[in-house]
């Protein structure tokens, strides 16, 4: 349920209003806007009776929210997340570009791809050190020596580092990580999902390949019901009939995923099609469906890459990449 507020209420009749609630056991939810103010009430709210909520002096109009999802919902937050890390930010009016190698292979080679991110105009380095891969036999990543890599990139650059995390048992090596990714594959593991609604740092939300918005929604809110508001979804394509595609990019999850929840998503277009020719118009398309962020995989020799090389752009594709973006961006009103 939540309790639409009017204009300028008397704060101090809000704070009774809202303990009123906790006494009988409903969690909070309190959203303050510019112009709007929402309480969102979530629990057993089927004794509140709405006819006597709305005759309260302080409120303007009172809803019940038929969506499990509840904290994700932009019917408790008005206003769109912004998640704010290092210089660089995801959401209300803020682009965030993540850009870096699939996985860690050497000090060499991430730091020579952040170097080049960074002054094509990135702000977050990617890079795999835990690699989950279909096959036992394909390269599993370089695991502390890989994130030990990643944050040798960051003293050199500054750019704040996004690598993703496989296993509940690696989180003490995670302290030092800017933003924790959860994987496609990992997206309804919700043990995982609850100990990093514990933590006070990003989680960027991978949608599973196989799983509908709904549940991608459902799987931010573990996060956010442990306490962490800090969740960027990720559109990462999903599996269909098509086979000339690694996935299919479901465009249309961005907008729609606006709708419903007030948190930021981004998109991968590496990942969404398998294909680095793609890359480039899937993420310019992104930029103007609405998204609040990309992330690419950027390799200095796609064909050498020890991991999704295919999909892999160069720096100097990369370059051309975000000319490209900077431009769409600047014409939807969006800061990168």
């Amino acid at each position: 349920m939540i309790i639409i507020l009017k204009r300028n209420p008397d704060q101090s009749k809000v704070d009774i209003f809202v303990e009123e609630f906790r006494q009988k056991g409903l969690d909070i939810n309190y959203s303050k806007g510019e112009t709007t103010t929402i309480i969102g009430l979530i629990g057993d709210t089927l004794s509140l009776d709405m006819d006597l909520l709305r005759a309260n002096e302080i409120v303007e109009d009172v809803k019940r929210i038929t969506e499990p999802f509840k904290f994700a919902n932009r019917k408790f937050h008005a206003e769109d997340a912004q998640i704010l890390v290092g210089e660089g930010a995801f959401g209300a009016g803020k682009f965030g570009v993540i850009a870096g190698p699939c996985s860690v292979e050497s000090y060499e080679q991430i730091i020579e791809v952040a170097k080049r991110v960074k002054a094509a105009g990135a702000k977050f380095l990617r890079g795999g050190a835990f690699k989950p891969r279909t096959s036992p036999y394909a390269f599993q990543g370089l695991k502390a020596e890989g994130i030990e890599m990643l944050l040798e990139a960051k003293k050199v650059t500054g750019l704040p580092i996004v690598t993703e995390l496989i296993s509940i048992n690696h989180l003490d090596l995670f302290d030092e990580v800017d933003v924790i990714q959860v994987g496609a594959r990992n997206m309804q593991n919700f043990e995982m999902l609850r100990q990093l609604g514990k933590l006070n740092k990003p989680i960027l939300l991978k949608r599973g390949n196989a799983s509908s918005i709904e549940e991608l929604l459902m799987s931010a809110e573990y996060i956010l019901a442990g306490g962490n508001s800090n969740v960027i979804l990720c559109e990462r394509g999903i599996r269909t009939f098509e086979t000339a595609t690694r996935n299919t990019l479901d465009i249309s999850a961005v907008p729609l995923i606006k709708r419903l929840s007030h948190l930021p998503i981004i998109v991968d277009p590496s990942h969404a099609t398998g294909i680095s020719a793609l890359v480039k118009p899937l993420a310019k398309a992104s930029v103007v469906s609405g998204a609040d962020g990309l992330i690419i995989e950027v390799h200095p020799m796609p064909s050498q890459a020890l991991c999704d090389g295919a999909q892999s752009v160069t720096p100097n594709e990369f370059d051309a990449i975000m000319a490209d973006v900077k431009l769409l961006c600047q014409m939807e009103n969006k800061a990168l």
